[in-house]
């Protein structure tokens, strides 16, 4: 039952309150898969605003030398998930904009943007994209920091160099929120693009931001020590679904020794995907 990971945790998880707490955690999510059926679970986390294609592709991957595969999705905020790959929590996580740390691989495969949420009588509300120079007199609905600190502190320093005064009126943490308060005419919202699809509310619309400044690498992150086949096979599978244009022709071979470098691994574990020139986001040695 669950003997790959069952391996891995033993190798991974080492003294420690914290990480001792992980691996009863892993133990009891294997204990439970196996109730049920499932050979290995796989952990992997995502934020909240995460585009719901992201979440099927997760979700609808089958791997045939890991049949009995369970996937389990967590939600947190960015820095949560960060914190959780790094204290084995979780496998993987897909992260907007995550912070630097040496201990990670880091594999950019989308970009997100942000966008305005305003009601359609806005003056900007006739354009196709906008800048935070228009909203500069609007009360402004945000994510708190904690939800991701890299897109809201960006947010505010790119309102400060171009001299925009920030009136801050509400803080949410669901699209939900911020179109129900702009359909109250609380102000507008600015949330990155995929947390908006597939929502409506009468009277309210929705723009691209146009500021370069806004727009973020989405990664999916794993530990750079993690030489799981399973973690490693699921990763590379969930890439070439969502980029199947850039991996198109491509060999991926996996390295069966766990000295070998592993998915995107290089010597300094940070990654990032070239699409101006097709060339692949990491090389297996």
């Amino acid at each position: 039952m669950g003997k790959l990971l069952k391996t891995q945790a033993r190798a991974h998880f080492r003294s420690g309150s914290p990480i001792r707490a992980s691996a009863r955690r892993s133990r009891h999510h294997l204990a439970r898969a196996a109730h049920h059926g499932y050979d290995n679970v796989l952990l992997v986390g995502h934020a909240h605003h995460a585009d719901q294609a992201w979440v099927s592709i997760l979700l609808t991957i089958r791997l045939p030398l890991f049949p009995k595969l369970k996937v389990r999705l967590t939600t947190l905020f960015a820095m949560e998930l960060v914190r959780s790959v790094l204290a084995n929590e979780l496998h993987m996580a897909l992260v907007t904009a995550p912070v630097s740390d040496a201990k990670l691989t880091v594999v950019s495969f989308a970009e997100t943007q942000l966008c305005v949420v305003l009601p359609e009588a806005h003056v900007a509300a006739h354009n196709e994209r906008l800048q935070l120079q228009h909203l500069a007199s609007d009360e402004w609905i945000l994510f708190p920091r904690s939800v991701n600190p890299v897109i809201h502190d960006s947010i505010l320093e790119t309102a400060g160099r171009e001299g925009i005064p920030t009136r801050q009126a509400h803080e949410i943490i669901t699209a939900q929120q911020a179109f129900h308060l702009v359909y109250e005419r609380a102000g507008v919202a600015i949330l990155p693009k995929p947390s908006t699809l597939g929502l409506r509310a009468e009277g309210v619309v929705i723009r691209p931001l146009s500021d370069p400044s806004l727009s973020f690498e989405t990664c999916l992150i794993m530990r750079c020590d993690d030489d799981s086949r399973l973690v490693n096979e699921f990763a590379r599978t969930f890439l070439r679904k969502q980029m199947p244009k850039l991996w198109r022709g491509r060999q991926m071979d996996l390295p069966l020794s766990a000295k070998r470098l592993r998915l995107g691994l290089i010597a300094s574990c940070r990654l990032s995907t070239s699409f101006s020139n097709g060339s692949a986001p990491w090389k297996l040695r």
